[in-house]
This record gives structure tokens, sequence and C-alpha cells, in this order.
């Protein structure tokens, strides 16, 4: 499970609501469902998953929430550096990720979510996320695509719903136009 640092109080309130509801709805607590998870012979985290599904009924969220008490060192939530390190490895990429990171963290209240394959940035709610992607970074928003020159209309849902409008940026330049749209978005939270 992330720890309370990397989580909004309403990322803590739903991990707590899961926890307590497999309980009632399951019979079983937390620790009785993670010692099951170990049993489980598939080695490779979706493997896992499908078989906490398939073997025991449980749904997406709960079955990785099992996994990440079950398994704290390879859920990658116990490490959001290492995770921050592998997906920002790549030095022009992580430049503007930094500047991204310096912009967005001049705003009060911002809680930082390490992902594997992005990092999410929250207020009350996520507000704006950041993924490498051949080259460049895209900046998702939680704002239309018109608040500010650069954004579009993602192509498709990539982090969040949210998340309404994009930016590729190939720079640290790039940011500059987008900071009205990000304290807007933040704002918004």
């Amino acid at each position: 499970m992330p720890t309370p640092d990397t989580m909004t109080p309403r990322q803590q309130a739903w991990f707590a609501s899961v926890k307590e509801n497999l309980v009632t709805e399951t019979g079983r607590t937390l620790e009785q469902w993670a010692e099951i998870a170990r049993g489980c012979p598939e080695t490779k985290h979706r493997a896992r998953l499908t078989w906490m599904k398939q073997q025991h009924g449980l749904g997406q969220n709960r079955a990785s929430v099992v996994l990440g008490a079950a398994f704290p060192a390879t859920a990658g939530w116990g490490a959001p550096d290492a995770l921050a390190d592998a997906l920002w490895a790549e030095p022009a990429l992580r430049a503007i990720f930094a500047a991204i990171k310096a912009e967005i963290l001049t705003l009060d209240d911002v809680v930082i979510g390490q992902r594997k394959g992005y990092t999410a940035f929250s207020r009350g709610f996520q507000f704006a996320a950041a993924r490498p992607a051949k080259g460049i970074v895209l900046l998702g928003l939680a704002v239309p695509p018109d608040a500010a020159l650069g954004l579009v209309a993602p192509p498709r849902v990539v982090w969040s719903e949210r998340l309404t409008s994009q930016a590729s940026l190939a720079s640290p330049a790039d940011l500059v136009p987008l900071g009205d749209a990000i304290r807007a978005a933040w704002a918004a939270s």
C-alpha cells in the first residue's frame, strides 16, 4: 500500500475502506488475504492478480491491495524514489520532469504519487500527471484543452478521466506557457 505521504486524504480513506470492507464482505482480514496471496504459484504481479481474481473472486482493486500487502517489496509503492529514477532515467526527459515538478511544487498541499508508468500530482484530487513518451514528456492537466496554448484533448484516457487535456513537452521551455493552466488545474482540485 502506498505510504500516507504519497496519498491525498481521499486516497487514504479509500484504501482504509477497501481494507475494512474486506472483512465485512469476504469474512477475511487483509492479513489473512495476504497469507493466501503468498501461496500463489505465480511470480509476476499481473499473473498473481489474475490468480487472485480467478481463484478467489477478488476484484481488481481488492486484489491489488492484497498483493501490495503480501509482496510489499515488489509493489513499488514502498519505493517511490526508485520508481521515479527508473521512469525518468533518460537525462533529457528527467530535465523536463524536473521543471514540471519544480513548477508544481510552488503550489501548496501537493501530493506526489509515483507510479510505475507516470508521476501523479494531487491536492484533493489528481490535477496533473507526467509520463515519458518517445523523446518527449506528456503532461496531463485537469483543465479544458483551450485553457492554454499547446494543450490538446488526449486521444484516449491515459491516466485519469479528470485529466482532460495534455501537452507534449520536448524541452523545459515548453512548460512556460502552461503555468496558468497548471495553477488552474491545482485550484480546481
